[in-house]
């Protein structure tokens, strides 16, 4: 269910920063591959987010998505800074800590927003409180998982990005 010719381009850009953003994460960083494919994610993401201010269909003005998006854009500009800027103590960490919360930020948007269409496609009569209800138990299972993945790497992770 997709509504009109935004809602589709947010879906495909969507889409195209979940694959590149996985990527990222997954393979070798610094590389040209890894500058290339980041960019894409970093325009993708900025078109999710741009998009995301033209949808107002949930509810009729600006909305907890919007808030989520303004979170979401203030995270990718804080990854950038310091890999554009490239001064700073740890500022590939501090790339990668920013990015890596951006991705993980875009897997809880995508979590909320196939929970909160299950009910519809399984005929349930809908609620806010089962909207919100599902919309928070995606995000924190999924930041739960992503925190426990950043604790466990995070000393291995910094020591290679000091190198």
């Amino acid at each position: 269910m997709v509504s009109g010719n935004i809602g589709l381009i947010h879906l495909l850009v969507s889409i195209v920063a979940m694959i590149t953003g996985i990527v990222i994460l997954m393979t070798k960083k610094g590389t040209k591959k890894h500058k290339q494919i980041g960019y894409i994610y970093v325009t993708s993401m900025l078109l999710v987010n741009f998009t995301a201010f033209m949808i107002y269909r949930l509810f009729g003005g600006f909305g907890i998505f919007h808030f989520f998006a303004i979170v979401s854009f203030l995270t990718l500009l804080a990854g950038m800074y310091p890999i554009i800027r490239r001064k700073g103590e740890n500022y590939i960490f501090k790339h990668f800590n920013y990015m890596y919360w951006s991705v993980v930020g875009l897997y809880c948007a995508f979590c909320a927003e196939v929970l909160t269409r299950v009910p519809i496609y399984l005929h349930i009569k809908t609620s806010w409180k089962l909207f919100s209800t599902l919309t928070g138990l995606s995000i924190f299972i999924v930041m739960v998982i992503a925190t426990v993945i950043f604790k466990k790497y995070k000393f291995k992770w910094q020591i290679e990005f000091e190198k």
